[in-house]
């Protein structure tokens, strides 16, 4: 299998892309670049300015949301609010171990979305429904 074959796999695996034809997400692919990062390096930090989304595609990496840690592994996203708007990153990612991934930037990524509305259409739907699950996360708290 291919490095680009199991990227393809990596992106169909990912809810963000999901139900989008091999066209599309190889030319999602097409846009971004591989990026490399030792154990310990940040790969984002909470109030930069968000410039893509990342897709890892080997080791782990830890979100730190406010003291709050979720560990990230191999097919997982971050970043991906960056892609459609502009913003300060809202979390910091750090590898935890060697992470190898693929970064999206906005910029290409945007001009992708003017000639492929069926993947935008499909990013509204993730967006929607992450959105969701963090309106019943904070109403499960609330009520606590």
């Amino acid at each position: 299998m291919s490095e680009s074959t199991v990227d393809v796999k990596l992106l169909q695996d990912a809810p963000f892309f999901a139900g989008l034809s091999s066209e599309d997400l190889e030319g999602i692919l097409r846009v971004g670049r591989s990026v490399s990062f030792e154990a310990g390096d940040a790969i984002v930090e909470q109030g930069d300015l968000g410039d893509g989304m990342y897709i890892i595609t080997d080791g782990a990496a830890e979100v730190d949301v406010g003291g709050r840690f979720h560990r990230l592994k191999a097919g997982d996203i971050f970043g991906e609010m960056a892609l459609v708007s502009a913003g300060k990153r809202m979390a910091t990612v750090k590898a935890v171990e060697p992470v190898e991934a693929m970064m999206i930037p906005a910029d290409g990524f945007r001009t992708f979305l003017e000639a492929h509305p069926a993947v935008a259409m499909s990013m509204l739907k993730a967006v929607v429904d992450r959105l969701r699950e963090v309106e019943q996360r904070i109403d499960a708290w609330m009520a606590s």
